[in-house]
């Protein structure tokens, strides 16, 4: 399928894709894949108006009829999967299997929200005044301003859309502009499935900007955006909470990882090099959920370390469109020269380096493919503790199980964590209070390839903020306390007698 079928597939009007200012380039070979025309900080200011409008009719449909739309959004995305996953590799330079594998997020999404239309529930409370009830009811929020990173174009913003939709908000959605064409994708799906939808949809429900920072910024700050969830690096988190709680709004970040296995003495080998190898070099380490540190007991650290070298070597660099790539490129230049400094840093602070070096520069001149890295450290030093979105491994060795959960949370960011062993007190240890400081934490997995069904999200830098499963759909809602008088008189509460009662 070529790119103009691609783009008809998935409903992209070719013609509008070019004479813009915003330059798509693919990281497979550094080709245009189109020239995009830019929105600018007035348009912002009329789409959250338009959004909002959209906001006073949806709040009133039913959730469950809410949820058929999300249904009609999973239909569409079940029949181009191929497609969207192919765009996604083509866009974001990942292998075809994690293209699709992103697109089935999607669609594992709107199942989940489908049901959760028919469980927006409270509580029932017991009130101290007879006859009196209490219970809390969840209503709509508001406008809901989605900003997404490059790495996973599609996947993070069902997550939140999925969810704002049922729960009776519209999106505004800032894609990454190293990313724009998948969401305008998206939102040509999801077109299709408002048609099929009919009259109970508003114009305005969900709507896509189109450029750079000035338009986030502009989302960022509009005073009609009640949740702005933004994913991105710790530098712009830090930027973005500030400013929305400046206008006392609220905010979800999805922030940095610097991710950690830790390997025990106990462990299965075979599974820790699996785990292991996925998770660092998988989407050539740009995933927030990337094993960046390799935390080994030292009695089992020369054999797993000799092993992880062969399996890196014998892993395909290529074409991520091409069978049998299990590498593909990093998503530009910028990153590439990040990583060359964080390993130069990295020999600095007593590193011995292990690939890491420029690959198929002969082939893609303008594409920046790199032989994943293992990088042999001394201990936890300053580079080791900073997030460098490349395939970059770090291996520290330990002793005692103590030092290595201390090593494991001695970082700023509290993503993902995963220790492989086969003694029950350390996994145990390790999803204790006392164990991994991390929003997800692992027993004989890796930490990449978190499912739908539990909340995604971390603590420290990475943010705070929880996406998908469990109960993250109150993020999206706004709680309020009901009391009910059905009696005949009026008790205050804490037994309070005011004037003659």
């Amino acid at each position: 399928m070529d790119t103009s079928e691609l783009f008809k597939t998935l409903g992209l009007d070719a013609s509008q894709l070019q004479g813009g200012t915003l330059a798509v380039h693919s990281p497979i070979d550094g080709s245009v894949l189109a020239k995009l025309p830019e929105h600018t900080a007035s348009d912002v200011d009329k789409m959250v108006s338009r959004a909002h409008e959209a906001f006073l009719k949806w709040r009133t449909v039913p959730a469950p009829r809410r949820g058929e739309l999300v249904r009609l959004l999973g239909e569409e995305l079940r029949e181009n999967k191929e497609a969207l996953g192919r765009l996604v590799s083509l866009e974001a330079g990942k292998i075809l299997a994690e293209g699709a594998g992103e697109v089935q997020e999607m669609i594992d999404i709107c199942d989940f929200a489908v049901g959760q239309s028919r469980q927006l529930y409270g509580l029932t409370i017991a009130s101290e005044r007879p006859g009196h009830r209490m219970m809390e009811t969840w209503h709509p929020l508001g406008v809901v301003g989605v900003i997404t990173a490059f790495n996973f174009p599609v996947a993070v913003w069902s997550w939140n859309t999925a969810l704002a939709l049922v729960c009776g908000d519209p999106v505004v959605w800032k894609p990454s502009e190293k990313s724009p064409l998948t969401a305008l994708a998206c939102q040509a799906l999801l077109q299709r499935a408002l048609k099929k939808f009919g009259d109970d949809a508003p114009e305005g429900l969900s709507q896509v900007l189109i450029g750079g920072r000035d338009v986030g910024e502009a989302l960022v700050d509009h005073p009609r955006v009640a949740l702005l969830s933004a994913t991105g690096s710790t530098r712009m988190g830090r930027q973005v909470g500030p400013r929305v709680a400046s206008r006392f709004g609220r905010y979800l970040l999805e922030l940095g990882g610097n991710n950690a296995i830790i390997v025990g003495p106990t462990a299965d080998m075979d599974m820790a090099a699996r785990g292991i190898l996925f998770g660092a070099v998988g989407t050539a380490g740009q995933r927030c959920t990337t094993t960046r540190r390799l935390i080994v007991h030292e009695s089992v650290a020369d054999q797993l370390v000799e092993r992880l070298k062969k399996a890196y070597q014998s892993a395909p660099i290529g074409n991520p469109l091409e069978d049998g790539t299990l590498v593909g490129p990093l998503i530009d230049e910028d990153a590439y020269n990040g990583m060359q400094t964080a390993l130069q840093q990295a020999r600095e602070q007593g590193g011995t380096v292990f690939g890491g070096e420029r690959q198929l520069a002969d082939q893609y001149p303008d594409a920046w493919y790199v032989s994943p890295a293992i990088v042999d450290m001394p201990g936890q030093t300053e580079v080791v503790c900073h997030e460098t979105f490349a395939p970059i491994l770090y291996v520290m060795r330990y002793q005692e199980f103590d030092e290595a959960l201390a090593m494991q949370n001695d970082v700023p960011q509290g993503l993902s964590s995963a220790v492989f062993t086969n003694d029950l007190r350390e996994a145990e240890q390790f999803t204790s209070a006392a164990g991994s400081d991390c929003g997800i934490a692992n027993v004989n997995i890796g930490t990449s390839g978190a499912e739908i069904g539990g909340a995604f999200g971390g603590e420290k830098e990475t943010g705070g903020g929880r996406e998908s499963g469990s109960d993250a759909w109150k993020v999206y809602m706004r709680r309020a306390t009901n009391t009910i008088n059905y009696s005949r008189e009026l008790p205050l509460a804490q037994g309070i007698k005011f004037g003659d009662d």
